[in-house]
């Protein structure tokens, strides 16, 4: 969004930098919960539903990631225990495999935490600025559902 289309909109009140700064953070530790709540409580404030929307979206795109590596941690185990079923079973340490995969999943695990660390703190500085901040790529679809 340029500085043309966001002289156009209102200038948020102390409330509403407030409730957008909490949707925004909260995530952090409430996930996709405390986005919702704040989004359905608040609708009517344009810039809340902005910001809560963006939060709501950025969790529902980090819940699907976490499906996804889920699914493929349990395919990756079910293989294995397949292709080992056969053979006679020895005592003595997992495969090298499993930790290799197990540092992966645990990287991806972080990576997302990090982010999502990131993302609540510096759009919740944002909000809390009264500025209407965009996420990349998921801020101009919450801004269509909005009807900003």
């Amino acid at each position: 969004m340029n500085d043309a289309e966001t002289a156009m909109l209102p200038e948020p009140t102390s409330d509403e930098k407030t409730m957008a700064t909490l949707a925004q953070v909260l995530q952090i530790m409430g996930g996709w919960i405390a986005p919702l709540v704040i989004y359905l409580i608040k609708r009517e404030s344009k810039f809340i539903s902005f910001h809560a929307m963006q939060a709501l979206l950025w969790q529902v795109v980090v819940l699907i990631i976490w499906m996804g590596a889920t699914f493929v941690w349990l395919g990756v185990i079910f293989s294995l225990v397949l292709a080992h079923s056969g053979q006679p079973q020895t005592p003595g340490f997992p495969p090298l495999h499993m930790f290799i995969g197990f540092g992966a999943i645990w990287l991806a695990v972080m990576a997302i935490s990090m982010t999502n660390l990131f993302l609540g703190i510096f759009y919740g500085i944002k909000a809390g600025n009264g500025k209407w901040a965009e996420y990349p790529v998921i801020g101009k679809l919450a801004r269509r559902i909005v009807g900003v």
